[in-house]
């Protein structure tokens, strides 16, 4: 798509910013999630489309008219998407964050709700991708907490403790960055989380993760605050004000990055963790409901596309032909 194509739109990227901060639609929307992490997520998706439209890649959502996108642009701008290769989720990804704009844009009164119902009818694409990552096996865990038990500054103890609560929780990375000391409830052996969709939840450590966090509690001691905090060169832990700050979620992928490393294992996500969570949960015959609420999946249907009984069914399967000999 080119910018030529929406001159009529009055989308320029060389123009200075047409709409006000105060009546952005952009930033209405941004400011209406309600986590730094889906802040982040659908900013970037946003900044990727007003790039698109500008066909200017540094260009970003602030300030651009979109309430001037009418269906003619939005149908031709979900036609560009797929054409970039992008997967069917990735599309409808951004599809969503476009929708949301379009709909602030309404609430804002800058775009008449017909323009708006018609910008937004855009059919879904429709595609089926397995899970993307791989499943963490027990010897690169147990080399990565060894790494861990070698460094005896403070880190080691907090790397150790994220990796088990990583694996014994499932959870997502900014779900581990934005855990509290005030949840954790060590009789229960326990984390309240927040999740997605601002969904409360409860996540269980097993007694070996647990001995794990203790040993980083022996550490981090008992002041208020973030669970697992950033700590400096020298080994401080990181303050803001009186309480012990939050990590971020790249913080957590780096130090597992970290750590896997230099234990000479190959690397994994986060969410390869929490991949390997559901997996070894439905394989040990777990409900697939119990397993769906460990995880806060909001459908059944998303946390069954990480089960590996089907594909081991179907390996063995195959297994039963027997090959001629040559």
């Amino acid at each position: 798509m080119s910018s030529a194509e929406l001159a009529a739109a009055g989308w320029d990227a060389n123009r200075a910013v047409v709409v006000s901060p105060a009546a952005d639609p952009y930033r209405a929307y941004l400011d209406s999630l309600g986590s730094a992490e889906s802040r982040r997520t659908m900013r970037g998706c946003l900044d990727r489309i007003a790039a698109l439209l500008a066909d200017d890649e540094n260009v970003t959502g602030e300030g651009q008219p979109w309430h001037l996108l009418r269906y003619e642009h939005t149908s031709r701008l979900r036609a560009a998407m797929i054409d970039r290769g992008w997967s069917g989720a990735y599309v409808n990804k951004h599809l969503a964050a476009l929708r949301r704009v379009l709909k602030e844009a309404w609430r804002l009164d800058l775009m008449a709700a017909e323009d708006y119902q018609r910008a937004c009818d855009l059919t879904p694409v429709k595609a089926q991708r397995l899970p993307v990552g791989s499943q963490v096996d027990a010897e690169s865990l147990g080399a990565a907490l060894y790494a861990c038990d070698m460094d005896s500054s403070p880190a080691g103890a907090r790397d150790a403790a994220v990796l088990a609560a990583l694996y014994s929780t499932g959870c997502r990375r900014s779900e581990i960055a934005s855990m509290r000391l005030v949840d954790y409830d060590k009789t229960e052996r326990s984390i309240r989380i927040v999740g997605k969709g601002n969904k409360e939840r409860s996540v269980y450590l097993t007694e070996a993760a647990q001995e794990r966090l203790e040993r980083w509690m022996g550490v981090r001691g008992n002041g208020p605050g973030a669970l697992f905090c950033p700590i400096n060169k020298a080994g401080r832990l990181r303050k803001s004000g009186t309480q012990l700050s939050r990590m971020t979620g790249q913080a957590i992928a780096d130090l597992l990055t970290k750590r896997l490393v230099e234990a000479g294992q190959r690397r994994h996500t986060p969410h390869d963790f929490r991949r390997t969570f559901i997996g070894e949960l439905l394989d040990a015959g777990v409900d697939l409901a119990i397993t769906q609420s460990l995880v806060g999946h909001a459908s059944p249907a998303t946390t069954a596309r990480y089960d590996r009984r089907p594909a081991r069914r179907s390996r063995e399967a195959v297994d039963r032909l027997q090959l001629p000999e040559a």
